[in-house]
């Protein structure tokens, strides 16, 4: 039996009326939804997987980047760049996830496997989704506590949520696989086959929950950086100009983090709240593929644009760019 990630759609069939052949034809129940179905390997690859597992590609490979230039340089050990290995370490699982889970689809039949590759996914994408909200809080707290900041103090608050990000996104990973799936009862099946529509609302409930707190966070931030401008601005009796820039420029990228945030996810939450299993698998495929391309776009805002990771890319990938100048840890409210 081959059990793989695939979509049913009930309306296609051959053109001598057999059922194509990647279709259950003795299941009571055909759906739309992104299922694991028995299925033989002779059926067209579906080419929103080929974008899934091209996006996926390009995750790894970015991330990995990241996580190497983290690793392999000692200077990147402040609260922030641990963060940020985080964040590109969840990532670079989750673009790893989407490459296994096409080879799986269509390679490898492992109910076993299967399984385990979904929750993969889960674990990773939610661990990269809590890896941004803790980014969020240490920018917070990098301004609200800027004198005590870089202490040690800081470095162990930082472990705890890296503990307890990592920790509840493996609990919601396990949860498919330990049992909590649709596989023997399809009737509870959501919009992505074997998570059951309980599963589904959770996660989708969760998401919500943390973009409302990056909000609120975020908001607070701007307040704390324009009361901040002001202050410089009563101090020296008029607004200076790069004062003014640089708070514009502080609100602008703020705007830009939510902004990819929320247009690349709040799609498929919201669908997978009101989307039902029998809705046409085009739905789920078309608000999946976007969100994935968050994970594609974090290494490009947290990392890339970072002067010491540049620096250090420029070492890792040549070697050519030495310099024996001191460069100052940015703090994280540096954005």
């Amino acid at each position: 039996m081959n059990e793989s990630l695939v979509v049913n759609d009930s309306s296609a069939t051959l053109l001598d009326g057999e059922a194509l052949p990647w279709m259950e034809a003795d299941s009571p129940e055909l759906n739309s939804s992104l299922q694991f179905s028995t299925a033989p390997l002779d059926f067209t690859i579906n080419p929103w997987d080929i974008m899934l597992c091209m996006s996926g590609t390009v995750i790894a490979c970015e991330n990995a980047i990241v996580v190497a230039i983290i690793f392999y340089t000692p200077t990147l050990r402040t609260p922030m760049f641990v963060l940020i290995g985080s964040l590109a370490t969840a990532d670079l699982l989750a673009g790893m996830g989407l490459i296994l889970n096409f080879v799986f689809q269509y390679v490898i039949s492992s109910e076993t496997i299967s399984l385990i590759t979904v929750g993969f996914l889960v674990t990773s994408f939610t661990a990269s989704i809590s890896s941004l909200l803790a980014i969020t809080v240490d920018r917070y707290f990098s301004l609200y506590n800027a004198l005590t900041y870089f202490s040690e103090k800081t470095l162990q608050y930082v472990h705890l949520m890296l503990l307890g990000t990592w920790g509840v996104s493996l609990f919601l990973g396990l949860l498919p696989v330990l049992g909590w799936n649709c596989l023997d009862d399809p009737a509870s099946c959501s919009i992505v086959r074997p998570l059951t529509r309980i599963n589904v609302t959770l996660l989708a409930t969760s998401f919500f929950v943390i973009f409302v707190l990056m909000l609120a966070l975020y908001f607070k931030i701007c307040k704390i950086v324009c009361h901040h401008a002001h202050q410089i601005a009563l101090q020296q009796h008029f607004f200076a100009t790069p004062h003014y820039v640089a708070t514009k420029k502080g609100v602008s990228t703020l705007a830009i983090i939510l902004g990819t945030f929320g247009a690349s996810w709040l799609p498929f939450a919201i669908y997978c709240l009101v989307g039902e299993r029998e809705y046409p698998s085009v739905y789920t495929y078309a608000t999946l593929l976007p969100a994935t391309y968050n994970s594609m776009i974090n290494p490009i805002i947290y990392a890339y644009r970072n002067a010491e990771i540049q620096r250090s890319l420029y070492v890792l990938l040549c070697g050519c760019f030495q310099t024996n100048k001191s460069y100052r840890s940015r703090s994280p409210s540096e954005v």
